[in-house]
């Protein structure tokens, strides 16, 4: 009877779920062109003849593999439903990588090939850690806490995912609000739409036409207001698809290894900089893979963990070889590519579509018909989504934990904007002022009406936020399960970390004034390519004479100003006004606390002290983490049994969720 069960490639469902997977694609790459541009100073030649045939080969690899990794596993198991598990561009990498690593490079150098060589890096550096994710990912998810891989990307999500979009939404409601609404209304209200559209396809649809007919409905074209649309736009697009001289143009992927190599034999401090970036959000990366492979079987799909984590890693990988700055990933959301009655082909569909855009130089077409507003609400509710799901996935009594993690992340976000600000008012100085103002509030009132020391300190130099994050959602884990040594031990990492000056330290340079005389400041303005600093072939002059310190530099610990350094590769230069934060007092306060901590946990053991005001359920003492042993909720009234949420089998909704 099992021999006579047909496991055909394709069934009907296969269409509604490439409708859903190719959305949130889409959606991805409108992010990618749009911050790149903006944020990176990338060219079109770059995005589209070298980027984006990158992202095919690992569209390729990933979901051929997982399409017939489905089919293997259908028959193997007897399960003609078994759905392949969704693959695609990693959002969290996408934001994490252009906001704290290739955005502040950009800003400090107008180099746009290091920028983009530092990427490619940082890809395959996730896809490294993710492919060694099958290995010890296991014993990851042993040591840490869910809660505290699960808080830095909720944060990640909310603030810089979530928030940027819905701001923007409410700046063109004709065209944005509609869109947001449909997709609320699709993963909200969980309603299938006619025809049994994905709410994400109808409002890429409706977001589209929204954007080209209002600003005309309603007379804004050729007005002060700003375009949204350009036919022009469209017409200059398809010169990558097709050219006069040149006829049908095909961007091959070209690998980029001479690039790899050449980065590698310059200076590397960059990469030892934004590492504290790089390693978190590859581990998070990886036991998010496993979570979803997790969440998989429980909806009766038994997939292999190894070699499912291994390609994952193998695709990121082989996307930065070939030129992509941004890691691919499983998605969140298998059950509800099930419940739309995919099975493999959708999997297959969306990777031959894909690379035909993007290897045929039709993505610079889509991108100048498709607006962003047509997506952003997508893009907001997978913030939204990720978000919900960091405290789904935990026990309800870590809860705090997951939460605690936003204030470094709040932190990195009040970063973020003093620059805009200061450049938004047109300040003739950057931030190095606004501490010695601080230091001047503080030595005449002994208080001040914000703390920045303590704010930069939070966030870090080049995103230590994430590592912060982690580690104090991590230590308030332990605390809640009263785990005294297991925090402790938390808190002496933080402490080492610090000290290598991976969190909390910094430094704030102070402004570079422009020559002397007007005659020279005039001549040594700067092009109309940024306000900052000029690319690094300009010369060392021309970087030396226009420069406003907007953003906190690293300051690791191999970067020493004294003397006995100086002449070395280690020497770094203190210039006189700038302002250095080590952490070194951060770091005593962490060993101190392990210290504390470590004599807790010694005088509990001996019944000395620190016995429990409440009842070991109820605070969540003893508890490991999802599958060890049940949980009951805290409050009055018998104990309810709470199973572990990723053994759980979830409820279907009618489209896809996002991804992570």
């Amino acid at each position: 009877m099992e021999r006579s069960r047909k496991y055909p490639w394709f069934v009907r469902g296969d269409l509604d779920g490439f409708f859903g997977l190719a959305v949130d694609n889409l959606v991805q790459v409108l992010v990618i062109v749009a911050l790149c541009k903006l944020l990176c100073g990338f060219t079109d030649e770059l995005i589209y003849t070298r980027m984006l045939p990158a992202i095919a080969v690992s569209l390729i690899i990933g979901n051929l593999f997982y399409a017939w990794h489905a089919r293997r596993v259908a028959k193997r198991d007897g399960n003609p439903t078994c759905t392949a598990l969704p693959y695609g561009i990693n959002t969290p990498s996408v934001f994490a990588y252009i906001l704290f690593i290739m955005a502040p490079v950009w800003a400090r150098t107008h180099d746009m090939d290091l920028v983009w060589k530092l990427g490619i890096i940082a890809c395959i550096g996730s896809g490294i850690i993710e492919l060694l994710g099958a290995f010890i990912g296991g014993w990851i998810r042993r040591v840490t806490p869910r809660a505290a891989l699960l808080s830095a990307l909720a944060a990640i999500a909310i603030i810089f995912i979530a928030s940027p979009f819905a701001f923007q939404i409410f700046e063109r409601p004709l065209v944005a609000i509609i869109p947001m609404f449909v997709v609320l209304i699709g993963y909200f209200a969980k309603v299938r739409f006619p025809l049994g559209l994905p709410s994400g396809l109808v409002a890429i649809i409706l977001g589209t036409i929204l954007a080209w007919t209002v600003p005309a409905a309603l007379g804004l074209v050729g007005s002060d207001a700003p375009a949204i649309m350009s036919a022009d736009a469209v017409g200059n697009a398809t010169q990558w698809f097709y050219s006069s001289a040149d006829g049908l143009q095909v961007h091959w992927p070209k690998h980029c290894w001479s690039d790899i190599v050449a980065f590698f034999q310059q200076d590397t401090s960059m990469l030892w900089a934004f590492l504290g970036v790089i390693v978190p959000m590859g581990l998070i990366n990886a036991i998010g893979s496993l979570q979803n492979i997790e969440s998989a079987e429980a909806a009766g799909d038994r997939f292999s963990t190894g070699p499912c984590m291994a390609v994952n890693g193998i695709g990121s990988i082989a996307a930065g070889l070939f030129g992509s700055c941004f890691p691919t990933t499983i998605y969140i959301g298998h059950p509800g590519w099930k419940a739309l009655g995919a099975r493999y082909g959708y999997s297959i569909i969306n990777a031959l579509f894909f690379s035909f855009i993007f290897i045929f130089g039709l993505g610079s077409i889509v991108v100048s018909v498709i607006p962003m507003e047509a997506g952003m609400a997508i893009v907001m509710w997978i913030g939204i989504i990720i978000t919900a799901q960091s405290y789904e996935a935990v026990p309800k009594c870590h809860y705090p934990a997951v939460a605690i993690a936003f204030f470094p992340a709040v932190a990195m976000m009040a970063i973020f904007l003093i620059p805009q600000i200061l450049q938004g008012i047109g300040a003739e100085h950057g931030i190095a002022s606004m501490f010695d103002a601080h230091g001047a509030a503080l030595g005449e009132n002994r208080t001040d009406a914000w703390w920045p020391i303590g704010v930069y300190a939070l966030a870090g130099a080049n995103s230590g936020f994430i590592i912060t994050g982690i580690i104090i959602a991590a230590v308030s884990a332990f605390l809640i399960d009263r785990k005294f040594k297991n925090a402790a031990v938390w808190c002496v990492v933080a402490a080492l970390v610090t000290l290598l000056g991976f969190q909390h330290a910094y430094r704030i340079e102070p402004d570079r004034e422009p020559p002397g005389t007007a005659a020279e400041q005039l001549a040594a303005a700067e092009p109309e390519e940024g306000p900052t600093t000029q690319h690094a072939s300009d010369g060392p002059v021309a970087a030396e004479t226009r420069e406003i310190t907007t953003m906190p530099r690293e300051l690791l610990v191999w970067q020493r100003s004294e003397e006995a350094f100086k002449g070395t590769s280690l020497y770094l230069e203190k210039r006189e006004s700038a302002f250095w934060h080590r952490g070194y007092r951060i770091a005593a306060a962490y060993a101190v606390a392990a210290g504390l901590l470590l004599l807790i946990y010694w005088m509990r053991r001996r019944g000395k002290a620190f016995e429990d005001i409440v009842p070991a359920d109820d605070a969540g003492a003893g508890y490991d983490g999802p599958g060890e042993m049940p949980r009951t909720v805290p409050g009055t009234g018998p104990p309810v049994e709470v199973p572990d949420a990723s053994a759980l089998p979830e409820l279907a909704p009618p489209d896809p969720a996002p991804e992570q």
